[in-house]
């Protein structure tokens, strides 16, 4: 059974990765890296302050920052404990799918799906009361995790994994800043 889900996931891999072309390599290089998405992060950390006020947007990052080192540490334990090769560092996978970026750490979940995700479920949640299309927020987490999968380091396993540990780190975080946060004044 785990032999069928892991020949699936390569199966997925090559589809997806499969899709790109060298046209646009450049372009997904781009889209993988944090510091290219400060526009959007600068644009919610506006919508936040403008709707919570300068304290509670304080109090915001600061427990983004810790969603953020708690999602990312998680996801750098679970790769050092797995220790899954990377897609684009697999021999039988060589010279089958579009290496365009590698790196020698573990696949083992996506950190960048992880984080991605956490930051979007805690930001949705405290936004979707005042704004009616919110939930685009989540273009965020699928267009940078994609980016994994087409430069050739990431598995969707390890993309759906990192979303799912995203997700529930994110609503946690939310639960707290409502409950310790919005509730005083």
């Amino acid at each position: 059974m785990f032999d069928k889900l892991i020949d699936l996931d390569h199966k997925i891999l090559i589809f997806l990765n499969g899709l790109g072309s060298e046209t646009y390599d450049d372009f997904w290089l781009v889209i993988t890296k944090q510091i290219y998405w400060s526009p959007l992060f600068l644009l919610i950390f506006y919508l936040l302050q403008k709707k919570l006020g300068w304290k509670k947007f304080g109090y915001y990052i600061l427990f983004t920052a810790v969603l953020i080192l708690i999602s990312d540490q998680t996801a750098n334990l679970f790769k050092n404990s797995f220790q899954r090769l990377r897609p684009c560092n697999l021999e039988e996978l060589k010279g089958i799918i579009r290496v365009v970026k590698s790196s020698s750490s573990f696949s083992f979940y996506s950190g960048h799906a992880t984080n991605s995700m956490a930051s979007t479920v805690f930001a949705f949640m405290i936004l979707k009361q005042y704004y009616n299309h919110s939930y685009l927020l989540f273009l965020f987490p699928l267009i940078f995790a994609f980016s994994r999968i087409y430069l050739g380091l990431h598995f969707p396993s390890d993309i759906l994994t990192g979303y799912l540990f995203g997700a529930t780190f994110g609503f946690i975080c939310y639960k707290l800043y409502q409950k310790y946060i919005l509730k005083t004044t």
